[in-house]
């Protein structure tokens, strides 16, 4: 059984990250910058956006962070992003979510241009996706198809079964893994909480991508022997005996579904270090459109 990595695999993309960027800041004395909106107080979004502040210093990726109190309006957003939308010395920008909800999230998405949503969540990004054309990739899609492609998982004309629908993780997944592309050229079938025979389809497939958002709902019992697996789900639970009193839990009964796949990602350290290093990798590219190099 392979362990796919997503920690060691994002490492070095980051160190390939780094390098070009330090190629940039000695040839024109520029660095890609990503800026972050943040509205209100919600605490895992603080931890996301530091992550995100954290993950641009260590490859040199300059980040700002507008912050915006809880009782922000609508229009307090839209100022915002017009506001970096016309600064040059930004290239890419990303609205943490949730949001508060007197805020109409796709108004907010879409309001952002085009050329700096490094979340790729904007209308023409997604429509530039389902056509097959070059453009920024929403993170968790992006960061798995990289995963694929480096661990050299073979994807065409396999059945690849999408355990989610969201428009995040599951449809762009879906997308991504039919295009005439490698990886990709996969058979797709994706399955959704209305599906019928879900455990059945989902035992049928060479490659699994679980991304319900159900702690541990992938058992055993749904996965092909010698399966590739990719879990995309991230759970907080109580451990008592733990020094933080918790632990993390993906989508999938890690321990009996690794016994029958030929390979798997770990909650933690597989898909979500990957989801990091994409919006890194969506900056960069935006730099370099912008920057027109």
């Amino acid at each position: 059984m392979i362990l796919i990595d997503g920690k060691k695999t994002a490492e070095k993309i980051k160190a390939e990250i780094k390098a070009e960027v330090a190629g940039f800041i000695d040839t024109h004395d520029k660095a890609p910058h990503l800026a972050a909106i943040l509205v209100g107080e919600d605490p895992a979004s603080e931890t996301y956006v530091a992550h995100k502040e954290k993950d641009c210093k260590s490859v040199g990726i300059t980040s700002s962070i507008y912050r915006l109190g809880k009782n922000a309006s609508e229009k307090d957003v839209l100022d915002t992003i017009d506001f970096i939308n016309n600064d040059e010395d930004i290239h890419g920008v990303i609205c943490q979510l949730p949001l508060p909800e007197n805020i109409d999230v796709n108004r907010i998405i879409a309001h952002i241009d085009p050329r700096k949503d490094v979340d790729g969540f904007h209308p023409v990004n997604l429509g530039n996706m389902m056509l097959g054309n070059s453009t920024f990739l929403p993170a968790t899609p992006y960061g798995i198809m990289e995963l694929l492609k480096r661990y050299k998982i073979e994807t065409a004309g396999k059945h690849c079964v999408v355990l989610g629908r969201s428009n995040i993780v599951g449809t762009p997944m879906s997308i991504l893994m039919s295009r005439k592309a490698n990886p990709g050229n996969a058979t797709v079938t994706m399955c959704h909480s209305r599906s019928k025979d879900l455990k059945e389809i989902a035992a049928s497939a060479d490659i699994l991508i679980a991304a319900l958002g159900q702690a541990e709902f992938v058992s055993a019992d749904m996965v092909k022997k010698g399966a590739v697996v990719i879990d995309v789900g991230i759970h907080r639970v109580e451990a008592p005996n733990t020094k933080s009193g918790f632990r993390l839990i993906g989508d999938v009964k890690f321990e009996e579904v690794a016994k029958k796949a030929a390979a798997i990602t770990p909650v933690p350290g597989g898909v979500g270090p990957m989801t990091r290093v994409a919006l890194l990798l969506n900056t960069l590219t935006a730099f370099k459109a912008l920057k027109g190099k």
